[in-house]
């Protein structure tokens, strides 16, 4: 009887939750496709058109509404979100290694890495715009104190990742590849790291998208150049037209697609793993 009724009570609250969640985003998409040049960010739209996807590739006739200036703050964006991957997934990795053993200070340093997550993106943003200026004496760039400063935002995610997968791994595959005499960095390339992929993937994932998007710590540290976020936070001051909307379908999609190759490469790495598993039960 309870669960006759708690069922339609549960089935409409996850209703309206994924309505709540996903209904903002369903209005912009809508909304990017008002017609243009003329047509604003009002709902519902005046007539369907795609002239602001249009107008995003330079493919509309000139007109009083600029361009956004996404050519080389999207290129900007996407390097710097590359270079804190790759940095921080290195780093969440080699420190995750590092506490698979208890050492002195280790919940000391536990909660060294993790405050970077903690401390909000202005004031960390701020404290390394003024280290750089009033004590390094060094220019703001967005590859120099942006990159520290995105690093310092995402190395953790890729730490917690890390140290989750580590504490469920299997020590004793590691230690057979040890007694037939092969070094440490041998078992690790070789049995280690093909077993932790999985993990390595979500934590790369991770830091991509946290500094792809990452808006408080880059306005502070990034200096003159603009990364995305920025540019585009410009262009509210001005106007708001529906290209911005247009615009942030198109990053939606983009990050649809990241998801898509990130479920391939587990699906394949998942599928490798059994492969050998079945060899190992064979032999």
């Amino acid at each position: 009887m309870e669960s006759k009724i708690l069922k339609p009570i549960l089935g409409v609250y996850v209703a309206l939750f994924i309505l709540f969640l996903y209904g903002p985003f369903i209005v912009l998409g809508i909304i990017s496709f008002q017609q243009g040049p003329e047509g604003g960010p009002q709902f519902p739209i005046i007539e369907w058109s795609t002239y602001w996807y249009r107008h995003l590739f330079g493919m509309t006739p000139p007109s009083r509404i600029a361009p956004l200036p996404v050519g080389e703050a999207l290129i900007r964006s996407l390097t710097l979100a590359f270079m804190t991957m790759v940095t921080s997934t290195v780093l969440g990795v080699m420190a995750a290694q590092a506490f698979r053993k208890r050492f002195r200070g280790s919940g000391f340093v536990f909660y060294l890495i993790v405050l970077g997550m903690m401390v909000p993106g202005v004031l960390t943003g701020l404290g390394i715009s003024l280290l750089a200026n009033n004590v390094l004496d060094i220019e703001r760039h967005w590859f120099t104190t942006a990159f520290v400063a995105h690093v310092v935002y995402t190395f953790p995610f890729a730490f917690l990742v890390m140290l989750a997968i580590l504490n469920r791994f299997d020590g004793s595959v590691e230690e057979a590849s040890w007694s037939l005499g092969v070094s440490p960095a041998r078992t690790f390339r070789k049995v280690t790291f093909p077993l932790i992929f999985p993990g390595v993937l979500s934590a790369m994932l991770f830091a991509f998208t946290l500094s792809f998007d990452e808006f408080p710590r880059t306005l502070f540290a990034s200096g003159r150049d603009q990364t995305l976020p920025l540019a585009i936070y410009g262009t509210f001051s001005v106007e708001i037209h529906p290209n911005i909307f247009a615009f942030g379908v198109m990053t939606t999609l983009f990050s649809f697609a990241l998801l898509a190759v990130y479920g391939i490469l587990m699906g394949l790495s998942i599928r490798r793993a059994k492969k050998v598993a079945m060899q190992e039960e064979i032999e």
